[in-house]
């Protein structure tokens, strides 16, 4: 965007300060600067003193006719000016002297002023444009104001730019974003590459018939790059990229989203070749008909603007329509349909490869030590997408400039790394000694049984400091590869690491604490998966006993009611009940047959309060 060099004269800072805020950045040059600036206000505010004092009546002294009578007996006052309510005149010898009486019945009064020779005139008395002026005048101004306000918020004409869109224009030289910008996600990236071409040379495609694609969906979860891959199309085409978020479109005021629409459109075909992107489709484009209140709501008007807009419209012009979202199950089957949104493109977690070469990106302006391996860190973050790596670079950077050092070395990156998965380390945090105890031999009884059974993940580290909201201490494991399947076999050692710091408990304590309430959540969710959806239980068979729908991408989703009979149910608790029975028994063996391990490891972490991976590993 163009932006208006500020003005060095004090008259420019004071236009810019009240004309500037409420022009458009995007305004083409030569666009005439709005006349309402600081030198309007001005101007009114001294017509408004100047109308003050020589229209309305200025204030005076206010007498008593007794007091009049007097002071014209004893000849003080001249100039007398009466009108059919009051008398006006000036009383002698008095600087600014001016009284005003209110006049009575006194029928002797005329003779009196031309014994006493006072110069008086008479007057009759027209209030209707004083009373007004004396009220449009203040109405007036404050309307200037409101609308000058206006249009400083909404950066538009006031009420009349409801109708506008609000979208963020970026001209061609703006977007300074290529594919060189983009990596761990090449799938998606060889897609939009695709339709840099159709925007640089439509012809090679028209020429054997083909159509420009009119819309790409690009879907995945939070995070992953989707907004940034749109920017780097419109960077690489060279084209102006319009950006707006799908809940921009939508106001209280019932036709603003779809007249938002229209405008919307009407500037891209002004402006081909172009992208349109709209973030957070889910905002806009959800399905009709989920209105649990019925009617005809705004959202969808405005969506069956965007149905309208986008079907009608021409892309050998040369306009894409890009939108992302996160929440690809909740849209309207209308957008999906070939002719609006042709592609799909899926944006997906990168895997280690691509999770290294975010990291050689986001990392080039950063001063790392020679020590540091950005291979071992993608292999710390499985399942990490683009925006949680460049906070992981961040964070080191922070830390090493926070302890003043001159590069950013692998403890700095162990340490960011915690700060992301566990939350902030809590030194300062007291804990007496029989819970430190507790969480000592809580996360031993975990590192343990990761070591000792077949199929899970090799410990990274384990620590005893608190993290977090209320994380008393945790175990990390760090996987040797990225796995996109788990066998039977690899779930019931996982189920063993769940349950060994609660086994750990019992084992040395004879007794239970609250410690371990997440571990047997996610222990429990994870069995429940085993045998209700995955098909695990040699009992219940081949049959998924499906569970509420989830969004694709989200924790959360729609919830459905259970499709199974309580006798059913009945079963599943009691298979859910078997495998954690034993997997119990199996953890408490492992534990009893180390348990000298176990008293050892503890006391480490006692006093350490941190172990590495490896010295647990010389240590068994």
């Amino acid at each position: 965007m163009n932006e208006q060099k500020p003005s060095k004269s004090i008259r420019g800072m004071l236009g810019n300060l009240f004309a500037g805020s409420g022009q458009k950045k995007d305004k083409p040059p030569g666009t005439a600067r709005p006349f309402f600036n600081i030198w309007t206000v001005l101007m009114i505010f001294f017509v408004f003193t100047y109308l003050q004092q020589f229209i309305f009546p200025s204030k005076v002294q206010t007498i008593p006719y007794s007091q009049f009578k007097q002071s014209m007996a004893n000849g003080n006052v001249d100039d007398l000016l009466i009108s059919p309510d009051n008398i006006r005149g000036t009383l002698k010898g008095t600087p600014g002297g001016e009284f005003v009486t209110v006049r009575v019945n006194d029928p002797g009064l005329g003779k009196q002023m031309d014994e006493l020779n006072i110069s008086y005139s008479g007057r009759s008395e027209n209030k209707i444009w004083g009373n007004l002026l004396s009220w449009l005048l203040p109405l007036g101004f404050l309307f200037l104001i409101w609308r000058f306000s206006m249009k400083s918020m909404g950066g538009g004409t006031g009420v009349m730019s409801f109708g506008k869109n609000k979208a963020k224009i970026f001209a061609e030289s703006d977007t300074k974003v290529s594919f060189e910008d983009v990596a761990g996600i090449d799938e998606a990236r060889e897609e939009l590459e695709e339709v840099v071409d159709f925007l640089t040379t439509p012809e090679r495609f028209q020429k054997l018939g083909g159509r420009i694609p009119k819309g790409v969906l690009l879907v995945g979860p939070p995070g992953t790059g989707k907004t940034l891959l749109a920017r780097a199309v419109a960077g690489e085409a060279k084209v102006p990229f319009f950006s707006i978020s799908g809940s921009e479109f939508v106001e209280m005021f019932v036709g603003v989203g779809a007249a938002r629409v229209r405008d919307l459109f009407s500037q891209a075909a002004s402006q081909a070749p172009c992208i349109i992107f709209i973030d957070e489709l889910d905002a806009l484009g959800k399905a009709r008909g989920m209105n649990v209140m019925g009617g005809h709501d705004e959202r969808e008007q405005t969506l069956n603007q965007l149905l309208v807009e986008m079907d009608g419209f021409d892309t050998n012009k040369g306009v894409i329509i890009m939108a992302a979202t996160n929440r690809p199950e909740i849209l309207d089957p209308a957008l999906l349909r070939p002719g609006r949104l042709d592609r799909q493109v899926l944006v997906d977690r990168p895997d280690i490869n691509g999770r290294e070469a975010i990291l050689k990106i986001h990392s080039r302006n950063v001063l790392l030590g020679p020590e540091v391996d950005l291979a071992k860190i993608a292999g710390r973050t499985p399942g990490f997408v683009g925006a949680d790596l460049a906070n992981i670079i961040n964070e080191a950077a922070l830390l090493a400039a926070r302890n003043e050092k001159e590069t950013v070395d692998p403890s700095d990156f162990d340490e960011a790394i915690d700060r992301v998965i566990g939350g902030l380390q809590k030194k300062n945090r007291v804990m007496n000694a029989s819970e430190k105890e507790i969480v000592a031999f809580h996360e031993s009884g975990h590192a343990i049984v990761a070591e000792s059974v077949e199929h899970a993940d090799p410990v990274h580290k384990i620590s005893i400091i608190p993290r977090g909201i209320a994380a008393l201490g945790y175990t990390q494991q760090q996987p040797t590869e990225d796995r996109y399947l788990m066998t039977r076999s690899e779930l019931i050692d996982r189920l063993a690491v769940f349950l060994g710091g609660r086994v750990a408990e019992e084992l040395v304590f004879n007794e239970i604490s609250t410690g371990a309430q997440n571990d047997l959540g996610r222990a429990t969710d994870m069995v429940r998966s085993m045998v209700a959806e995955y098909g695990m239980s040699d009992r219940l068979g081949l049959v998924s006993y499906e569970r509420p729908r989830q969004s694709m991408f989200m924790p959360e989703g729609y919830t459905s009611a259970k499709n199974y009979s309580e006798a059913k149910a009945a079963q599943i608790d009691e298979e859910i009940s078997r495998l954690m029975d034993e997997a119990h028994q199996r953890v408490h063996k492992i534990l009893s047959d180390k348990r000298a391990l176990l008293d050892k490891l503890a006391a480490l972490l006692s006093t350490q309060e941190t172990v590495q991976g490896e010295d647990l590993r010389k240590m068994m």
